[in-house]
């Protein structure tokens, strides 16, 4: 059977003409980009046509963005940078359904000292704008709040939340990774201060990814050892990889009217599936999430067995639990969103992108149904 990939929030296939744009830079164009000789320079060139093709995209000014490794690099320079800058204030707002790479960060930064303050959300996801006014206290030194959620899809009032920071005087760290390239963005026109992303999430390579801080903000660099990007970021570029990205960004903001095309699959296979299933539901609010995103429960089953027979049928999905220790925890975003753990243990979620097809949508609504009909067989629902 043909490879059905329906877990694009995990990482995206790579467009082909991305690859081609990379490959003189793994080949004949070597240089490096700090070298003065005229071979070093035609890689710095590529270097800063990349920062404008990525700057159009997410709505910046190339002289605001800085190459990382990817999301998580991002993350943490921002998080760590603003809050070396904000001394003596030692509190971080975040929310309980961020991604791991900025949840996981706070929890260290905690046990270094600092007190997080995690914001609720209702059981759509949704952020209680109120409780962010009331946390914008004046030992707060940042917040850190994701633009769109990597497991529901659900879409954060991001504008009104900067509103709220900059009223309080507080920076704002966003994650847009899920966001870039799904979804219109615009950083500068929002209000943001910094906003981390990755390549990989919208058809460019993995290992690099992006950091927008505004022109002005104050922030402490986090890898140390070179005057690369403007000495906030040590270490030669990933000259192939950037230009990857610079040519994805390209690509991406000319193709963000299809992704109204991939809504439209989505919600055929979310209709589809919640017809000829029975105890299925939605996770999140389906009036404003992702184009690309659907989380559904099959209920009193468990999500590991269900991606098991999908990949044995080659179907790509995720879970919106995480397997650990070899026991099935429900992830923490629907822990956040109270969803039930009956419900919450068999959540998968099935992301789509541009290149998704109408016949992999087709493959899956023929394969899911039988494969929740065979586990209900064994475990009987209830």
């Amino acid at each position: 059977m043909p490879l059905v990939y329906l877990d694009n929030n995990a990482t995206t296939m790579p467009d082909p003409a991305v690859v081609a744009a990379m490959m003189p830079f793994l080949t004949e164009l070597y240089g490096n980009p700090s070298s003065v000789h005229r071979f070093g320079q035609r890689a710095r060139a590529a270097i800063d046509e990349a920062r404008i093709q990525i700057a159009r995209l997410v709505g910046c000014s190339d002289s605001e963005l800085i190459f990382t490794g990817g999301g998580t690099e991002s993350i943490n320079t921002a998080v760590r940078g603003l809050a070396a800058s904000r001394s003596p204030r030692r509190k971080i707002v975040t929310t309980t359904v961020e991604h791991s790479a900025t949840r996981e960060l706070c929890e260290q930064m905690r046990r270094e000292g600092w007190t997080i303050i995690e914001l609720p959300v209702d059981r759509e996801g949704r952020l209680d704008l109120d409780r962010l006014r009331a946390a914008m206290t004046d030992d707060v030194a940042l917040a850190t709040i994701m633009w769109a959620n990597n497991e529901t899809g659900v879409i954060f009032p991001i504008a009104e939340i900067a509103g709220i920071c900059k009223a309080a005087k507080v920076p704002l760290h966003v994650d847009a990774t899920q966001a870039v390239g799904k979804i219109a963005v615009d950083f500068k026109a929002v209000g943001l201060d910094a906003a981390s992303f990755a390549s990989h999430k919208f058809h460019g390579p993995k290992g690099v990814g992006g950091l927008f801080l505004r022109r002005g903000l104050r922030i402490a660099p986090h890898i140390i050892g070179g005057p690369q990007e403007r000495n906030r970021r040590g270490g030669t570029e990933n000259v192939a990889g950037i230009v990857g990205m610079g040519f994805a960004a390209e690509r991406g903001r000319g193709c963000l009217d299809q992704m109204s095309r991939v809504g439209e699959m989505r919600d055929r296979f979310e209709t589809a599936i919640l017809h000829s299933i029975p105890e299925t539901s939605i996770n999140g609010d389906v009036s404003v999430r992702l184009p690309n995103t659907t989380n559904i429960n099959f209920a009193a089953l468990e999500a590991e067995a269900i991606l098991l027979l999908l990949s044995e049928q080659n179907i790509c999905a995720s879970a919106g639990a995480a397997c650990s220790s070899g026991s099935l925890e429900p992830s923490h975003v629907l822990r956040a969103m109270n969803i039930p753990d009956r419900i919450a243990h068999g959540a998968i979620r099935f992301s789509l992108s541009r290149f998704t097809t109408e016949s992999e949508i087709d493959a899956a609504l023929v394969v899911l149904p039988a494969i929740i009909a065979r586990l209900r067989a064994v475990l009987p629902v209830g």
